[in-house]
């Protein structure tokens, strides 16, 4: 009796099915990506001259290993945190008529505390057991004084917050005029510039 041949697989089209998964994968996986801090350096300075800071413009804001926020050496929750460094920002030292004196900062004018706020640096150290997520929250409530200031400000001189202007200029459909509105921007952050240090204690 005679063996009957086995059917033959047609397997001419298998590499094309393979291609068409493959790019099929490709195309519906997401790949996670690590986000990271939109921070824009300062630029530059060709100052080689030292800079000597008063003590009492300095701000500084210290995150322990167990994630607990020292300010000024003294405990503090991170809900009070923004409060604190707007106090410090606005305090505006300077007695009236002396040189820096602070017109449009609403401050105590405690004159143990910070000049005005072009001399006010905060200072925000941290441990290296610090966790990632209570160092960003605590630089999130820090750069949160600084944009409520300058809403503040900037609703006090043109009529609209800072973060609108900031909108209407990255708008390329905008229709105003861009310079002015630049100048009106530039204004304000040299009115409250985020001088904001970051290093990291050893201790």
């Amino acid at each position: 009796m005679a063996k009957r041949a086995a059917p033959e697989v047609n397997a001419g089209s298998m590499a094309d099915i393979a291609f068409l998964l493959l790019i099929f994968f490709l195309v519906t996986t997401t790949i996670e990506t690590d986000s990271g801090i939109n921070r824009k350096l300062p630029p530059m300075e060709d100052n080689d001259e030292d800079v000597v800071i008063k003590q009492k413009n300095i701000f500084t804001v210290l995150l322990n290993g167990k994630d607990q926020l020292l300010v000024e050496d003294e405990l503090m929750d991170l809900k009070d945190l923004r409060e604190a460094a707007k106090e410090f920002l606005d305090n505006g030292g300077i007695p009236k008529g002396q040189e820096g004196y602070c017109s449009y900062c609403q401050g105590k004018r405690d004159p143990s505390s910070s000049d005005n706020p072009d001399k006010a640096i905060i200072s925000l150290a941290n441990n290296r057991e610090t966790s990632y997520k209570q160092y960003i929250a605590v630089q999130n409530e820090l750069v949160a004084a600084y944009n409520e200031l300058r809403d503040r400000r900037a609703q006090e001189l043109y009529g609209e917050t800072f973060a609108e202007m900031e909108a209407n200029y990255n708008d390329v459909n905008w229709p105003g005029n861009k310079d002015k509105l630049k100048e009106k921007i530039e204004k304000i952050k040299v009115e409250y510039p985020q001088k904001l240090s970051e290093v990291q204690d050893t201790k």
